[in-house]
């Protein structure tokens, strides 16, 4: 069974940073892309940052510059450094990717339970 499982979530002041983590249950290697997701109250969900396979990354405008998403396949985990943290960042924030929970079968959609970040001003 696949499952992401999302941490270094917390309460924050303003300009602070934090380091999320997501760890698959299963490989990562053959992931064509992982990526973060946040969504705050009354909003929709919104992609923060994606990282392919070969290392491409991309981040949505809101966060360039602040944030930064690596993935370290040897140990099956995602992260996503975030500094200068803003009062509008405050979200819960998913890990999500398609991975398979076999070495050669298809993958799918997986969605992490998510990691509450909340920045007070």
């Amino acid at each position: 069974q696949v499952q992401l499982v999302e941490s270094g979530g917390g309460l924050v002041q303003a300009g602070d940073s934090l380091r999320l983590s997501c760890a698959a249950s299963v490989s990562i290697r053959r992931s064509s892309k992982m990526a973060w997701y946040r969504q705050a109250p009354g909003k929709q969900r919104e992609l923060v940052a994606s990282i392919t396979d070969r290392g491409t990354t991309d981040y949505a405008n809101s966060v360039k510059g602040r944030f930064t998403i690596s993935r370290d396949n040897a140990k099956n985990t995602v992260y996503l450094q975030m500094n200068s943290l803003k009062a509008e960042d405050t979200a819960l924030y998913y890990c999500n990717g398609a991975l398979s929970p076999s070495v050669f079968g298809p993958t799918s959609e997986y969605w992490g339970q998510g990691t509450q970040v909340t920045v007070s001003s």
